[in-house]
């Protein structure tokens, strides 16, 4: 009689088995890996503006007598008056020369590479509200503009990143909680 000499493999069917099983697995994790993406360039524009502004207000310590920094600050903070304080000045406070710096790296963009806003009010150094540090998060455009709107102070949800974070006189006044 005839025997059949067949080699094994899989079937069809086994095949879109294991097919359909990775689409599922696949469908649970990129929204994951997704929001964790988003994530690392919240906290990456976090801890760019707090370092910038640390090293700002040491700056204006030292050259024009601030106030410190970290004190409690109002409910309510109002930007008007200040005048918006381009790139390329604040890299030249804080890299005054080759030898002295107050920041070696000054970003320029938050991590969604939108433009980093900056504001100031020098002038006024007998009010509390000297100096501000904005990004628009992942929408790329701000509620207003950095150096003249106010913002509640007050955390947001972390997992909102359209919203602004917002820097001054040495705390946060919108940011991640």
């Amino acid at each position: 009689m005839f025997k059949r000499n067949r080699q094994r493999g899989f079937t069809l069917i086994e095949l879109l088995i294991v097919v359909a099983i990775i689409g599922i697995i696949a469908a649970i994790l990129i929204p994951n890996l997704l929001d964790a993406l988003q994530k690392a360039k919240q906290k990456r524009t976090v801890a760019d503006v707090r370092d910038t502004g640390t090293a700002w207000m040491s700056w204006l310590t030292d050259q024009v007598g601030a106030a410190s920094a970290g004190q409690s600050g109002p409910k309510v903070y109002v930007t008007t008056g200040f005048s918006q304080v381009s790139y390329s000045e604040l890299f030249n406070y804080l890299h005054p020369s080759s030898t002295f710096f107050y920041m070696q790296e000054v970003p320029q963009l938050d991590g969604w590479n939108g433009p980093l806003a900056f504001g100031a009010n020098i002038t006024a150094l007998v009010n509390s509200s000297v100096m501000i540090i904005c990004s628009a998060g992942r929408k790329g455009v701000p509620e207003g503009t950095c150096h003249s709107n106010s913002w509640s102070v007050q955390p947001f949800v972390s997992t909102d990143y359209d919203q602004d974070i917002v820097w001054a006189d040495g705390y946060f006044v919108r940011w991640p909680k």
